[in-house]
C-alpha cells in the first residue's frame, strides 16, 4: 500500500500520512529500492486507531500512545489511556458536585434578613479561598462588589456571595476565568434557572461524547494490537 492508499480512506493528504509516520504513529515500514514507503493492512489499522484515539485523547496524547506501542512500551501506552479515563471520571464527579451546588444556590429563595454584606476577608474565609483570589475574580468581571463611599472597602452582598460560591465550584471543575465570567453573565441575564440548565446539559453532553470517543478509540486500538500479536 502507498501513502495515498491510506490517505484516501480518511480524506487526508499524503503528506499528513508521512508526518504521522515520522511522529511514530505507524510501526516501521519497509521501503522500495527508490525509497518509497510500503504500507500494509497493519499500518492502515494503525492510522484508524490513531485517528479514533485522537477524538478522545487529543492529538498529542494519541501520538504518544501509538508511539509507545510501536516501540514496544505497552505499559506506558496503557498508563496514558488509564489517565484519560480517570480524568473523565473525576470530571463527571465534579459536574455532579457543581450541579448540586449550583442548583441549590440558583433556586434557593433569598433570605428575608440576609444580614450585613461581607468583607473581602469574611467572604474569602467562607468559601475557602485567598482574598487575593476574590480580587482577581473582580478584575475578570466575575464579582461586582459594592464599595463603601467613605473608605473604598469592598462589600459583598447576597448576590455577590452566590456568584463567589459558583465561581469556586467552576474553578474546581477546571474552567478558566473568562468562561466562569461568561457563565455568570448569562446566569444573571437569564435569571438563573434557564442558564443553569443549559450549562449543565451542555457539560453532560460533552462528557458523554468524550466517553464514547474513548470507547471508539479503544476498539480501534484493540484491533491494531490484535494484528500486532498475529504478526
Amino acid at each position: 500500500m502507498r501513502p495515498i492508499d491510506l490517505a484516501r480512506e480518511h480524506g487526508l493528504s499524503t503528506q499528513a500520512v508521512r508526518n504521522y509516520d515520522d511522529a511514530g504513529v505507524f510501526p516501521p515500514a519497509e521501503r522500495t529500492e527508490t525509497g518509497y514507503r510500503r504500507y500494509t493492512p497493519l499500518h492502515a489499522q494503525a492510522l484508524r486507531a490513531f485517528l479514533a484515539l485522537r477524538r478522545g485523547h487529543g492529538h498529542r496524547q494519541a501520538t504518544e500512545i501509538m508511539h509507545a506501542i510501536n516501540r514496544g512500551d505497552l505499559d506506558s501506552a496503557y498508563r496514558l489511556i488509564d489517565a484519560a479515563h480517570a480524568s473523565l471520571l473525576t470530571e463527571r464527579g465534579t459536574r455532579a458536585e457543581v450541579a448540586m451546588a449550583l442548583g441549590t444556590l440558583s433556586t434557593a429563595a433569598p433570605p428575608i434578613s440576609p444580614g450585613p454584606p461581607l468583607t473581602v476577608g469574611e467572604l474569602a474565609f467562607r468559601i475557602g479561598v485567598h482574598a487575593a483570589t476574590l480580587r482577581s475574580w473582580e478584575t475578570e468581571g466575575i464579582l461586582h462588589p459594592e464599595r463603601e463611599k467613605a473608605t473604598g472597602y469592598r462589600r459583598y452582598g447576597p448576590d455577590c456571595v452566590r456568584d463567589a460560591e459558583i465561581a469556586r465550584q467552576l474553578r474546581r471543575g477546571g474552567y478558566p476565568l473568562p468562561q466562569v465570567a461568561r457563565f455568570l453573565d448569562s446566569l444573571r441575564e437569564a435569571g438563573g434557572e434557564d442558564a443553569l440548565t443549559e450549562f449543565l446539559e451542555a457539560w453532560q453532553e460533552r462528557l458523554a461524547r468524550r466517553g464514547r470517543d474513548l470507547l471508539a478509540g479503544a476498539a480501534q486500538l484493540d484491533t491494531f494490537l490484535t494484528l500486532l500479536d498475529h504478526r
